[in-house]
Order: structure tokens, then sequence, then C-alpha cells
């Protein structure tokens, strides 16, 4: 017998469920008001409050709460509740005002706005347009990047290596395999002043080359350890070499998956017929343009943030010896990374962010087409 009371159905009018809709697609919307919004209309729909938070990444206890928040108060329930203080002087269509013109317009001068500049043009002041921008989780001043793989077999191709991740194959060892090439000796022109009480270390901005190496990696995922060496170059020839590296080291009775990108060295016809004489080997190749789906990409950011970015080193020899060094450290004490993510959830999520996307150039495409009539 089922515990607790049954939750309450909710059933939207056609009106309640446009605006809902509004909230949950326009990229003027409120982030916290999008997502309430759709999680009442989720809700609407039929879905258990558990598959809801769950697609939502959010809590059980988040869904119940704007379910019953709906229901006392309809759309006027998934507003902010007015927070105890002094009452706002400045009206519900200013403070609109000036996130619909921070969302849909810039500044003449400018790709992006400054409160200052804002404060101007809607006549506040510039710490009323920050804290706007802060009720609404509004940045302007940041940006972040994006790239959807235009690979034919993205689909395929994220199956095959998220499911070597989450279940490997018996016998067999799951390589992540890159090279993180023209990594550079560089020397500063002036001593490094130390790190004091009270005072940061102090380097200068520039600073000398002294030439290059490419640190080829192949991550064990199920341990965490790392073969890894430098060459001078990174052609197919290294590449090869490094092949049979990873050859001699792991146990000949394992078979071996490497995962890797599509970089042309690794489909040169020279890597071809080795593959061919080397039948322990198969390659799974990343999509175009999905490098994060390779874990070792995780542990050469790790090694730049530890060891590249401030490191100091004279030559090319004194670069390789602190990689090698770093490569030992890392084989001492192993630590795998925990991929949780299943091929379906990543692609359910690339779907909801294409959605998104194309929802927002539509509404923008629409705000084109009425801006032109006028």
């Amino acid at each position: 017998m089922p515990l607790g009371r049954p939750a309450k159905p909710i059933t939207l009018t056609d009106e309640e469920r446009a605006l809902l809709q509004g909230y949950a697609r326009r990229f003027s919307s409120a982030q916290s008001l999008a997502k309430r919004a759709a999680i009442v209309l989720a809700l609407a729909d039929g879905k258990r409050g558990k598959e809801v938070a769950r697609d939502h990444r959010t809590s059980q206890v988040t869904v119940c709460f704007w379910r019953r928040r709906f229901l006392e108060g309809r759309i006027s329930g998934l507003l902010d509740a007015p927070k105890s203080g002094r009452p706002r002087t400045i009206a519900d269509s200013r403070v609109e005002r000036v996130v619909v013109t921070t969302l849909e317009e810039k500044p003449p001068n400018a790709t992006h706005w400054s409160s200052r500049d804002l404060a101007k043009r809607m006549g506040l002041s510039h710490t009323t347009i920050a804290r706007i921008w802060k009720a609404f989780r509004l940045q302007p001043h940041r940006v972040g990047t994006f790239k959807l793989s235009k690979d034919p077999e993205f689909v395929p191709k994220v199956r095959d290596v998220v499911g070597l991740y989450l279940a490997p194959p018996e016998n067999a060892l799951v390589l992540c395999v890159d090279e993180k090439s023209q990594i550079q000796a560089l020397d500063r022109t002036q001593t490094i002043l130390p790190m004091q009480p009270g005072r940061i270390e102090r380097r200068t901005h520039d600073y000398v080359r002294h030439g290059v190496t490419s640190l080829f990696a192949a991550l064990n995922i199920a341990t965490g350890e790392v073969i890894g060496e430098c060459h001078q170059r990174h052609r197919a020839k290294e590449f090869l070499a490094f092949l049979n590296r990873i050859n001699r080291e792991v146990p000949a009775g394992l078979d071996i998956h490497v995962v890797l990108d599509n970089y042309a060295t690794h489909k040169t016809p020279a890597v071809t017929r080795w593959l061919e004489k080397h039948r322990r080997f198969t390659f799974h190749f990343t999509p175009t343009g999905s490098s994060w789906l390779n874990q070792v990409e995780r542990w050469f950011a790790l090694i730049t943030d530890k060891m590249l970015r401030r490191s100091v080193h004279r030559s090319v020899r004194e670069l390789v010896a602190a990689l090698d060094a770093y490569v030992k450290a890392n084989n001492a004490r192993p630590k795998p990374f925990t991929w949780v993510k299943t091929a379906d959830q990543i692609l359910a999520s690339i779907e909801r962010f294409c959605l998104r996307t194309l929802q927002g150039h539509a509404d923008q495409n629409m705000k084109d087409s009425s801006g032109t009539g006028h």
C-alpha cells in the first residue's frame, strides 16, 4: 500500500498554459520563474514528481513546493513572495523594462550593458540596476562558449563512447588517448617575487620562449593511471611510437579499447596498417567538436592548472622532466574520474539546449519582424 497522500493533479486552463509556456521559453523570463513554469507544465502533463525532479535537476521537495504554491495561488503563486524591509519604491513595470532592455537591446557604443550605461538610459541609479540584475540573475559582463557537433554520426558515437565508460568490456582495458601539443617552455624575463604574508606571488607579464614539446597521454579510466611520453612533434610517426609503447606496457591477455578524437594523424594509412597487425586494439572516435567526451582532456586540464600555467622552465629538457615527474606522481596515487551521465541523459540535455536555442531564435525573428513592420 503506498505511503503518504496522493499528489493533487494540476489542471490548466488554455490561458494559464499559454502564459506558463511563455515564461518557460522566452529568454526575457527570469531563470527561476522559467524553471518553475516548466515544472508546473510537466506536472500538468501527468509526469510524476520524481521524474520531473530528475528532468529539471532539482529535488522532489522543490517540485512538491511549487505544486502546492501553484494550486494555492495559480500563476501568482509562482512569483517570489515579498520580502521584509522597506517597501520597494520602483514599480514592477520599470523593473520589467530594465530586464527586457538588458536582454533584448544593446547600447549604441558597446556589445553589452554596464550598470552605469543602463542607469543613464533608464533614469535609475547604477546600484538599483545592479540589484535588479542580481535578483534576476543577469550578468551582462559575462559570456560563455558552446559548440554543437555537426557529426552525422553524433548519436551512435556518443552511445559507443559512453557505453565504454559505464560498462567496460570484460578482459579489456579502456584508454582515453590524446596529445597535448605545443607545450611551451617559458621563462620569465625577471626573477619571480615569492609569496609573503599579505602579498601574493608576483611575476613579470612577459616571458622568454625556450622551445616546445608535445605530451602524449593514455588515461586508464578504471584506475586513473596514465601512460605518458613527450615528443618534439605530434605526427603519425610519433603517434605510432606511442601506440607501440602502450602495446608493450599493457599485458598481452587484455584487449585495448582506445577513445580518441578525429585528428588527422589518428587516421593515416600507416595507422590503419598498424591496427590490422594489432587486432587487440579497437579505436572509438568521439564525435567531431566533442572533445569533452574524452576523459583525458579533463586530466590535461588538471596538469595545466596544477603545473603548467605557473611553471618556469629554462629549456625543453626541464619542461619534459617536469611533465615526467607529474605523470609519475599521478601514477603513485592515481584517482580515476567518475562518469555518471548515461548517453540518453546527455542526448536529452543537448536536445533541450537545441530546442531552447531554436525558440530563442524564433522569438528574436518575430521581434525583428514586428520592428521592421513599424
